[in-house]
């Protein structure tokens, strides 16, 4: 992972003022980084019968695309409103910038499902907290919680379900 770590950027004051923003985008277009990440976040899951990873937009799409492929599971992309086609479920909830709201559709997991819950950066948690709450309502067996970049010093995890196994696979 140190190779991935030398991968990413950081930008000064991005989205807002005062916001230092990980840039995975640097070690997704770089081969031999997009397949550290790619094999490492599989080997999280492996051997726990992984039906469902659903990816949270958008930067969540690439790793949890990669990370479906991998386990042979099927991928379902959490949207901003008016982007699926379908009869959606959706969740308003408070981010670090304000309010935002994300939507699923409402066929997308069922009570058979075993989910990986994948976004690229964990700070506050407000998003995948929605998420979760989400899926959570299509009563899945399981639900596990990955990010590629924790940043801990923004305490997201406090603000996701204490029954759900949270992981990183990096953390700053």
């Amino acid at each position: 992972m140190e190779y991935v770590k030398s991968k990413i950027r950081d930008v000064q004051d991005f989205p807002q003022q005062g916001v230092l923003f990980k840039d995975l985008t640097t070690a997704f277009k770089d081969p031999r980084a997009l397949h550290i990440i790619g094999w490492d976040l599989s080997q999280l899951y492996r051997d726990k019968g992984v039906t469902k990873v659903v990816g949270i937009e958008s930067r969540g799409f690439i790793g949890g695309s990669i990370l479906a492929f991998e386990l042979g599971a099927g991928f379902v992309p959490v949207r901003k409103p008016g982007k699926l086609p379908a009869d959606t479920l959706k969740a308003t909830y408070d981010k670090e910038y304000g309010k935002d709201t994300i939507e699923i559709h409402r066929d997308a997991i069922t009570e058979d499902d075993i989910v990986v819950l994948h976004d690229d950066v964990l700070a506050t948690g407000g998003t995948m907290a929605a998420a979760y709450n989400l899926v959570k309502s299509m009563n899945p067996k399981k639900i596990y919680i990955n990010f590629i970049i924790e940043l801990t010093s923004l305490n997201g995890r406090a603000n996701l379900p204490a029954d759900a196994e949270v992981t990183s696979l990096l953390k700053y």
